[in-house]
């Protein structure tokens, strides 16, 4: 092996800050660990929030639209904060010490919420069998939320890193390297869903038949598992280096192009200001190939007689076109982004309207005494994505590649299209049940009825197909938004695409406020009543699927227009 093939190209280090060797460091060899960490992490959270409406609901005494709501909020948070730790992890800590800092937060606010279910004085107070008659004090609430927001905090320093620190240990500049880059997406999406799939089947069954402390200890431990895996790959892993704050940078560039907004933008892009090293002025990064979009920008790389390049030039007043074209990178992404919060919307109903429409069918498996918990119906979408990865990987990527002669068979745009077609179908699945069930209370006057005598396991085809359309705009969205970010970027970018989950939540509590703003009046039940036998939650799905189907329509116009990042060169 020549000796420019020993180490990465891309400019990677080992932990001790040397060169990251090829054969000792990063690949499948490091994987492992990234891969056991998510897994542990996923089944924390999943084990936790699941069937954290019914903890509401029934422990802390709140109405079944309020629950929904306070749900959809605090998942909202947790894809709110990956943007505090994206920007600290490219910035300044690197995502290795990110990770490792905001885990401690985690375990914190997991071992804080454990209490708060467990310990008298600040466990809600109940009377009766089970979880009647439960009510919480002010105090109560508030250390439960409190917990809640502290692990809202935790995921937002791992969230957006982990995935990303996974992808870093392919070298972008070898090809064979690249290539298992985008099935590492895959199997990363892969480990999260045994993760969920082992939280909503068993830790939701201990939740609602064993106790609440239990079932918020188990992923306590967990999380401190995940944390142990995590540090125990470190000699194994490839680092990039912190690039400097990404936001100055930005603000540079708006302000030079400002500045120099009568400038005259030259027709020869070779004209414009970039260094003449390898590597870019941002550290660890590649530099990036002119574009001709967004071309107001390009005025912040003019060079005017003002400028002084010699000894060192204002970056207030001049940028390289790495720098801009930064900046236009984050700005392409956005419509892409936007596109996927109406789909995070539609996959918030799996925690919320979902589990609450669970709940009035009945929970029976076949003829037993066994009950299953509403909540741990999502295994179905959690065994959807399980069965889909290896199809998409195995199957139908080499078939796709065949045909469309794409090294990855389908391109990312692509594939998180037909994740988007495919969601409109589960809303609609969702739509036809919940009319079904809706005739059958009626006919038989079931109105008071807790549990009608329909099995819950109708749902079944509503949580398969958002598993599916999660293999596709998911894990698409996820390698997306990695590999057109900029290099000192990623970890930002990789937040930005877990914001539409946060937005997706949002919209969903917006959506329902508004909703029973409008369908309460004149003393009506409204869509989403506390007894759903008196409401018509198969509107509010209908309401999503019509959405889904115009989010999809704009979609196609936004990938038609989209314009590929093109970096140049290597760091070694």
């Amino acid at each position: 092996m020549a000796e420019d093939d020993v180490y990465t190209k891309d400019g990677t280090v080992d932990y001790c800050g040397n060169p990251a060797n090829k054969k000792e460091t990063g690949t499948w060899r490091a994987c492992p660990f990234i891969l056991g960490n998510e897994c542990c992490e996923r089944l924390a959270y999943y084990g936790m929030s699941t069937n954290l409406v019914l903890y509401f609901k029934n422990r802390l005494h709140q109405h079944s639209a309020t629950a929904s709501k306070n749900v959809s909020n605090w998942s909202g948070t947790c894809y709110i904060t990956p943007l505090i730790g994206a920007f600290l992890a490219d910035s300044y800590l690197g995502r290795y010490w990110t990770i490792a800092c905001f885990s401690i937060i985690y375990i914190i606010g997991m071992t804080l919420l454990t209490l708060s279910a467990s310990v008298h004085g600040i466990k809600p107070t109940c009377h009766g069998h089970g979880d009647e008659n439960c009510h919480a004090t002010t105090l109560e609430s508030a250390v439960c939320f409190l917990a809640l927001y502290l692990i809202a905090l935790g995921t937002g320093g791992i969230k957006p890193c982990v995935s990303s620190y996974g992808a870093d240990q392919f070298d972008d500049a070898d090809p064979v390297e690249k290539e298992h880059k985008s099935s590492f997406f895959n199997w990363f999406y892969f480990s999260i869903n045994i993760g969920a799939l082992i939280a909503s089947s068993l830790l939701v069954w201990i939740q609602d038949n064993v106790g609440w402390g239990w079932g918020f200890g188990i992923p306590a431990v967990t999380m401190a598992i995940a944390v142990v895996s995590f540090f125990s790959g470190t000699r194994l892993y490839r680092n990039q280096k912190p690039g400097g704050s990404s936001l100055t940078r930005i603000c540079q560039v708006v302000v030079a192009s400002i500045r120099k907004h009568n400038v005259e933008v030259p027709s020869d892009k070779s004209l414009l200001y970039e260094t003449a090293d390898n590597e870019s002025a941002i550290k660890g990064s590649r530099k990036l190939d002119h574009t001709n979009e967004l071309r107001f920008f390009d005025k912040a790389a003019v060079l005017a007689q003002s400028d002084k390049v010699k000894d060192s030039a204002n970056p207030w007043r001049l940028c390289t076109v790495t720098q801009v074209e930064e900046l236009k990178s984050v700005l392409r992404l956005l419509p892409v982004w936007a596109t996927g919060i109406i789909f995070a919307t539609v996959y918030g109903q799996m925690g919320t309207l979902f589990v609450l429409q669970g709940q009035t069918m009945d929970t029976h498996v076949g003829n037993s005494n066994f009950k299953i918990p509403p909540a741990s119906l999502s295994i179905f979408d959690t065994l959807s994505v399980i069965f889909w990865v290896p199809v998409y990987d195995r199957i139908i990527v080499p078939i796709a590649r065949k045909f469309s002669g794409h090294k990855n068979g389908l391109t990312q745009l692509q594939r998180m299209g037909i994740g988007l077609f495919i969601s409109i179908f589960s809303m609609v699945a969702a739509a036809i049940l919940e009319l079904i069930r809706l005739r059958m209370v009626r006919r038989h006057n079931y109105y008071q009825l807790e549990e009608i005598p329909m099995s819950i396991f109708w749902q079944v085809p509503q949580y398969f197909i958002i598993g599916c359309a999660e293999v596709f705009t998911f894990i698409g969205q996820l390698e997306f938004f990695y590999e057109q970010a900029p290099d000192a970027m990623r970890s930002f970018c990789s937040a930005l695409s877990l914001t539409t989950v946060a937005l997706g939540q949002y919209l969903s509590s917006l959506l329902v406020t508004i909703v029973t703003k409008i369908s309460t009046r004149n003393g009506s039940p409204g869509w989403i009543p506390d007894n759903l036998n008196y409401g018509h939650i198969d509107y509010f799905f209908w309401l999503l699927a019509v959405l889904s189907v115009l989010n999809l329509i704009a979609f196609l116009l936004v990938s038609m227009l989209y314009t590929y990042k093109r970096p140049v060169g290597t760091l070694r």
